[in-house]
């Protein structure tokens, strides 16, 4: 919220910010606190890493065609590079909820900005008390 221009290490979507095992993406779903969009569901947890990580669920029952599947794919981990500079230390797994027939890209990331940004606030909430 700065202002500042990342430098491009930091701007990077890394190893390091992704949930890679399923236990990490269980701790996530354990914790029951989850931001609703018009097309996602973003749960997440706070943790003692310093640093947002992210995970993705795009269920072929929402979205048969692979291509469909790796787009929405794409607009949440370039949403979530952009934007980890503003959320705080926690773990995120963004769940698409709503099939996207309709949907645009611009759709799809300005849903997913605004869960971010009620993240954000949410969890500032629950790290301040």
């Amino acid at each position: 919220m700065s202002g500042e221009i990342p430098s491009e290490a930091e701007a990077r979507f890394r190893r390091a910010d992704r949930l890679l095992r399923p236990s990490e993406f269980s701790r996530v779903f354990t914790a029951r606190r989850v931001i609703r969009g018009r097309f996602f569901s973003v749960h997440w947890s706070l943790n003692e890493l310093g640093r947002p990580r992210l995970g993705l669920v795009v269920a072929k029952k929402l979205v048969r065609r692979a291509h469909q599947r790796n787009l929405v794919k794409r607009i949440a981990r370039e949403t979530f590079r952009l934007e980890k500079g503003r959320l705080p230390a926690c773990d995120v797994v963004v769940r698409l909820s709503a099939p996207i027939v309709e949907a645009t890209r611009r759709m799809l990331r300005e849903d997913l900005l605004s869960c971010f940004e009620r993240l954000a606030r949410e969890a500032g909430k629950c790290a301040a008390s």
